[in-house]
């Protein structure tokens, strides 16, 4: 057999080998199980009841943090992550509290007291959270006014040089007698030579 017929029964074969393989005609079906509508993929959700656009609602579920681990506020992971199971209860949960009758703040006072201040997107500025706040305001602060003085005594020194000094110092030249510039006139001829 030659290489080109042998080059040709392999290609064929090759092309052959995609029809042989079972196709799953059910689109969304995966090894992680069947998606219920793959159309609906990456578009927003319907919402599911009367109070899910509910701005007051949203702001709520922004300041609480979703604990399944993702770092995003409960109404962001709940909207976005359609794998999540805590989002869905977390919410159900501020539904609960909202239909007895508390307020925003009463809603995250009962999520503090279940589950303690990690229930919170940021820490409530008080005590030693006020470090958290403050500090890095100050530090910017305090780094700015030591550059501005750093800058404004950089120009004040090059301010008050001479106009045609580059900011080396030049020593005057040595003063030499004439036996000493004789010897270095020859010293340099016999180098020279």
């Amino acid at each position: 057999m030659r290489r080109r017929d042998f080059l040709l029964r392999g290609l064929g074969a090759a092309a052959l080998l995609p029809l042989a393989q079972p196709q799953d005609s059910l689109a969304g079906r995966g090894a992680t199980g069947t998606l219920g509508n793959p159309g609906a993929l990456g578009r927003p959700r319907a919402p599911t009841g009367k109070h899910e656009n509910d701005l007051e609602l949203q702001a709520i579920e922004k300041r609480l943090a979703c604990n399944c681990g993702c770092t995003l506020d409960v109404f962001t992971c709940r909207t976005t992550d359609f794998s999540c199971t805590y989002s869905p209860a977390l919410h159900r949960e501020v539904l609960a509290l909202r239909a007895e009758g508390k307020s925003a703040q009463g809603v995250l006072d009962a999520f503090v007291a279940k589950y303690g201040e990690k229930a919170l997107m940021a820490p409530k500025p008080q005590g030693f959270n006020l470090a958290g706040y403050l500090v890095p305001g100050v530090l910017i602060t305090a780094a700015g006014g030591a550059l501005v003085a750093l800058v404004t005594r950089r120009r004040a020194v090059a301010a008050a040089r001479p106009a045609g000094s580059v900011g080396v110092q030049v020593s005057p030249s040595p003063t030499a007698s004439d036996d000493e510039m004789e010897r270095l006139k020859r010293e340099l001829a016999e180098v020279e030579d």
